[in-house]
């Protein structure tokens, strides 16, 4: 994470919301895609490099 990022306090000091660039936003959108996309895969079947190679050039 940048060191770009600003804090919205309420009147006691406390953090209520954060303001980041919206490149780092958008870093994070993605990671939060991935970890989303990677447990919903979490229980394929693992095939190795070689068998997903030979299935892909069958399937050309």
């Amino acid at each position: 994470m940048t060191s770009d990022v600003q804090f919205v306090v309420n009147a006691a000091g406390e953090k209520t919301a954060v303001i980041l660039s919206l490149s780092e936003y958008e870093s994070m959108l993605e990671d939060l895609d991935d970890l989303k996309i990677a447990l919903e895969r979490k229980d394929d079947e693992v095939i190795s490099l070689d068998e997903m190679k030979r299935e892909f050039l069958e399937n050309e």
